[in-house]
């Protein structure tokens, strides 16, 4: 009975293998996919700067206070640097005013966290699938390995080891790739999550901070060594009285 399961066992194993295969050649794909567009989006991502991002609310700040909804939000759709971030700009913009405001600001940016942590599990996903597909990849093919050696047959083994140890770097690759993408995108995502913040307390605060922004007072220079350095007088107020002038008597021998 024993004989049985076992080879149930290697019959499931050698039907994996060609699965297992395509699989890992789809994850290549996709991680290949996925760089190409965090390329996109680190070229868009170029002219973030916060002077413009500080700029842009002021402006869309005094659009919003003289009725120019549609004004404020091509404001901020300047420093937009993804889509995500743009449609998130224009739900702001619309709530700013209505009753209940801050709440549905509060959601909207939640919501935007949730739709970013959604857009890292792929990668998060491939991080851990890569592995995995190679780790499997190595192993099934080594049993008809084990096989061509034991009967002799070096084509076999030869080719068996060949597929073992190519699925093997390929998943090393798939899941490093996917690891570097998943570090540098949740650094940008909560930079973006940032900037919505910063944005949406702008637009909703009391007109203090796009006032800083707009009229920030000029910085006076600082003194050089070389300016002239006036010492306090020392003479009295005007008004004030000298003091007195004690005359000592003169001093004499006393008589003999």
């Amino acid at each position: 009975m024993s004989d049985g399961i076992y080879n149930i066992i290697f019959r499931v194993a050698e039907v994996l293998e060609l699965p297992v295969v395509i699989l890992a050649l789809l994850a290549l794909a996709a991680v290949l996919v996925e760089l190409g567009m965090f390329i996109v989006e680190m070229v868009k991502r170029r002219r973030r700067t916060f002077p413009a991002l500080a700029k842009a609310g002021a402006s869309a700040r005094q659009a919003v206070d003289a009725g120019r909804a549609e004004e404020a939000s091509a404001l901020l759709q300047t420093v937009a640097w993804s889509g995500a971030v743009g449609k998130a700009f224009g739900v702001v913009v619309r709530e700013v005013g209505n009753p209940g405001a801050d709440t549905r600001i509060a959601k909207e940016l939640a919501d935007f966290d949730f739709s970013r942590q959604a857009r890292l599990s792929r990668t998060r996903l491939l991080v851990r699938l890569g592995p995995a597909l190679g780790l499997m990849g190595t192993l099934i093919p080594l049993s008809p390995a084990l096989d061509g050696l034991a009967r002799g047959d070096v084509d076999a083994l030869t080719e068996n080891l060949r597929l073992a140890f190519s699925i093997t770097v390929l998943g090393i690759l798939i899941g490093a790739l996917a690891l570097a993408l998943s570090l540098v995108r949740e650094r940008l995502y909560g930079q973006d999550f940032s900037d919505l913040e910063y944005v949406a307390a702008v637009l909703t605060d009391d007109g203090t901070g796009a006032a800083a922004v707009t009229h920030a007072p000029a910085i006076p220079a600082p003194t050089t060594s070389r300016d002239t350095v006036t010492s306090p007088s020392l003479s009295p107020p005007p008004g004030a009285t000298s003091s007195p002038t004690t005359t000592l008597p003169a001093h004499t021998d006393p008589p003999a």
